[in-house]
C-alpha cells in the first residue's frame, strides 16, 4: 500500500536526476509540514489545560534530576568511575539525556504503531493526504517531553563549565555536531525498530531497550562495560556514535578500542546511514503491510 504523501515526480522528467532531487526535497518539506500541524493540533489540545501541563513538566523535570543524583551520590565515595569524574560524565549524560529526550519529543510517538497495526486504525492513516510516518512521529504530540532535554542541557552547560579541557576548534565544533548527530541516530533507531511491528506485533520491548536502554548505558564512560559490548555499539547499533566515539576526542580521553581517529568524527556518517536503513525498514513494512481486511 503506497503511501499517500509522496509527491509525484512529473512523467517527462522521471529518469533525471534534479527532478528526483526537487521530487525528494518536496517529500521531505511536506512530510515536515504535515508533521508540524500535527504537532500544533496536539499542543493546542494540551494547553487547554495548562495547570495540568505545568505540573506534569514539572514532575518530569523532578525525575529526570533525580537520574542525575544517583551519579552525584556515587561520587560521594568515588572520585571517578571507569577513570572519568563527575564533570566528565555529567558531559556524557547530558549529550546521552538530550538527544534521547529531543528524539523522545519529536518522533517517540511511533511506540504507538504496533497498536495500530492490530487494531486497523493504520488504514486511516493511509488513506489521509499526508505522509503516514509524519502523522504517527507527531501522533499525541506531548510538549512535556521536553523536561528530559532541557534537564540535559543544564547538565551538560554545568559539565561543559567544569571540564578542565583544552578547547579547539574543533572540540567546540564537536559538540553542536554530536547532538545533533546523536538525536537523527536516535531516532531512526526508533523508526527501525518500530518497523519491526509490522511483522513482530511484541517487539516495542525491544524498541526500548535499544532507545531507552541505550540512553542509559551512554551515560556511563565505555571503559566500565566489556569491550564486546562496546564493539556492539560501534559496528553494529551504532550508538557509541551518539556521544561516546566524539566524547574522547573533546575530553582527550584514550579510546579503549584504538580505533583509528576518524571514527571520533563520523558521527554524521553513522547519522546518515541511520536514517538511510529508517526508511528502507519502513518502506519495507509498508509493502508488506495488508491491512484489516474490513
Amino acid at each position: 500500500m503506497a503511501d499517500p504523501g509522496l509527491v509525484p515526480v512529473p512523467s517527462g522528467l522521471g529518469g533525471t536526476g534534479s527532478a528526483r532531487t526537487r521530487s525528494g526535497v518536496a517529500r521531505a518539506r511536506w512530510a515536515a509540514r504535515s508533521w508540524w500541524l500535527c504537532a500544533a493540533m496536539w499542543t493546542r489540545s494540551t494547553m487547554s489545560y495548562r495547570a495540568s501541563f505545568a505540573m506534569m513538566l514539572a514532575a518530569n523535570l523532578v525525575i529526570a534530576f533525580l537520574d542525575f543524583a544517583v551519579i552525584i551520590l556515587m561520587f560521594r565515595h568515588t572520585d571517578t568511575l571507569g577513570g572519568w569524574n563527575l564533570p566528565e560524565l555529567g558531559f556524557l549524560y547530558g549529550t546521552s539525556g538530550f538527544a534521547l529526550g529531543m528524539a523522545n519529543l519529536l518522533i517517540g510517538s511511533i511506540d504507538a504503531l504496533g497498536e495500530r497495526i492490530r487494531t486497523g486504525t493504520l488504514d486511516v492513516m493511509l488513506i489521509r493526504p499526508a505522509p503516514a510516518l509524519a502523522q504517527l512521529c507527531a501522533e499525541r504530540f506531548s510538549l512535556r517531553r521536553i523536561g528530559r532535554p532541557v534537564q540535559a542541557a543544564a547538565v551538560l552547560a554545568w559539565s561543559l563549565a567544569a571540564l578542565d579541557v583544552r578547547w579547539t576548534w574543533d572540540r567546540v565544533l564537536l559538540v553542536p555536531v554530536l547532538l545533533l548527530c546523536g538525536t537523527a541516530i536516535f531516532g531512526a533507531i526508533w523508526v527501525g525498530f518500530a518497523c519491526l511491528q509490522f511483522w513482530w506485533g511484541e517487539a516495542e520491548e525491544l524498541q526500548n531497550s535499544f532507545t531507552y536502554g541505550g540512553g542509559l548505558m551512554l551515560q556511563y564512560p565505555p571503559t566500565v562495560f566489556a569491550k564486546d559490548l562496546v564493539l556492539g555499539v560501534v559496528f553494529g547499533v551504532p550508538l557509541a556514535f551518539v556521544n561516546w566515539l566524539p566524547a574522547l576526542r573533546v575530553l582527550g580521553r584514550p579510546d579503549p578500542l584504538g580505533l583509528p581517529t576518524a571514527f571520533q568524527y563520523a558521527s554524521p556518517v553513522a547519522a546518515a546511514l541511520c536514517v538511510a536503513a529508517a526508511g528502507v525498514a519502513w518502506r519495507a513494512g509498508l509493502r508488506a503491510y495488508r491491512g484489516t481486511g474490513s
